[in-house]
């Protein structure tokens, strides 16, 4: 006779049936485990001095449950002496640990075993988990001693060693799991310390790294703006004094004006879209550099101070932040001398590479009448001073013998810029 199949929905019943004992005994066991972990929790809510009290009452109740009742005093307050103390371990282990091994000598003397003498065991792991390494080995070496005077009385005769080796196993025990937790806690504070140092480390880094990016944009945006609103400025001038007499020049100039200000425009957005993730502007316009310079020097003639450039040596191996400072020097040095000399005085800007600087010369021959008073309270001189240095050269600015003004510094290139331009 043949056994029926079994049906699609009732396949392997013995397996359906073996799966559901196997849920039911893990869902009894995940409600069995809910107390301990209740227990646990609450355990950890209690103040040490409640756990460290646990074992001296756990002793004094096993004492005076089982001892014999002629020598329940003397066994009762032995293990009062003994067991006590341990409560105050976490304040004064040393002098825990002094007060029960004075206790246990006293126990010897009175020729009474008893089983709180495990209170030895907890007083020099404490003694060990709190003090230095000298501080273990002194007690450890009271502990074996102890031990040693233990197995003398009560061993019984021929079983010396092995009680002996039992108990200086439990001795060493102690001691290296006392070293070893005092260890491992000196070494999660060093820990904790290095982190928080290096947190702190951090957060200054960060303060310095924000701190010198505003002290850039601060420098960026003083020289663009203070160049193009002059020459903006001039030009606007020169076409309303034109505009009747001469059309045509004030349509030039009006259209320099219109050019200098999508300059600035332009200028600003490079300059602030370093600082936005994806900014087309950054990558669309490159940084002004030493090629640059002659498209510098049309616009100031164009705004009525005739400029001529000079440069001397190859200037492609120069970085661009080095050709941008290079830029930003001579823009502020012109326009210095476009704010403080009359209209036509010519300027000079002689630029010299090499393979390791580069040096900026600008000078030109108008009267400073105003300059000395400018350059202390303003913010031209200070931040070319401060570019300049970032590449460890000094600048140099200041009246020249024969009438005239000169700024000129060199830069080091293999500084690598230490400050960014």
């Amino acid at each position: 006779m043949t056994e029926a199949a079994p049906e699609p929905g009732n396949a392997h019943p013995a397996r359906t049936a073996v799966r559901l004992a196997g849920y039911a005994d893990l869902a009894s066991s995940l409600r069995a485990a809910r107390p301990v972990r209740a227990a646990r929790r609450w355990g950890l809510r209690l103040p040490p001095v409640v756990g460290d009290s646990l074992l001296p009452a756990l002793l004094l109740l096993n004492v005076v449950t089982t001892g014999a009742p002629g020598e329940l005093p003397v066994a009762v307050a032995l293990t009062a002496a003994l067991a006590l103390p341990l409560v105050w371990r976490r304040r004064a282990p040393l002098t825990v640990f002094g007060a029960v091994a004075a206790a246990a000598f006293v126990q010897w003397l009175t020729d009474v075993p008893l089983p709180a003498d495990v209170a030895l065991l907890v007083a020099l792991y404490t003694a060990a988990a709190h003090s230095g390494r000298r501080g273990a080995l002194v007690a450890g070496a009271i502990v074996e001693v102890g031990a040693l005077l233990a197995c003398l009385r009560w061993a019984t005769e021929g079983a010396f060693l092995t009680p002996f080796v039992a108990m200086t196993a439990m001795v060493v025990a102690a001691a290296v799991l006392g070293v070893n937790v005092r260890t491992t806690r000196a070494y999660l504070a060093a820990l904790e310390e290095r982190a928080a140092r290096l947190e702190q480390q951090q957060d200054q880094q960060a303060r310095l790294a924000v701190a010198e990016e505003r002290t850039r944009i601060t420098r960026e945006m003083h020289d663009i703006v203070t160049h193009n609103l002059s020459v903006m400025v001039a030009l606007t001038d020169a076409a309303v004094y034109a505009q009747h007499r001469s059309p045509d020049k004030a349509t030039t100039a009006m259209l320099r004006t219109s050019e200098t200000g999508r300059q600035a425009l332009t200028d600003m957005h490079r300059s602030l879209g370093v600082l936005r993730t994806g900014e087309p502007d950054a990558e669309r316009h490159p940084l002004p550099g030493i090629t640059q310079l002659e498209t510098l020097a049309d616009q100031m003639c164009a705004a009525g101070l005739p400029t001529r450039v000079e440069v001397q040596g190859s200037h492609t191996h120069i970085p661009a932040s080095a050709q941008l400072t290079v830029y930003r020097l001579v823009q502020e040095a012109l326009t210095n001398t476009f704010k403080h000399t009359p209209a036509g005085t010519p300027a000079m800007v002689r630029i010299r590479c090499s393979a390791d600087t580069v040096t900026v010369d600008v000078t030109d021959s108008g009267p400073r009448p105003t300059l000395r008073g400018a350059t202390a309270s303003g913010h031209g001189i200070p931040g070319m001073r401060e570019r300049s240095a970032a590449y460890g050269g000094t600048l140099e600015a200041g009246p020249l013998p024969g009438g005239g003004w000169r700024v000129s510094t060199r830069l080091l290139l293999d500084s690598g810029g230490a400050v960014s331009a």
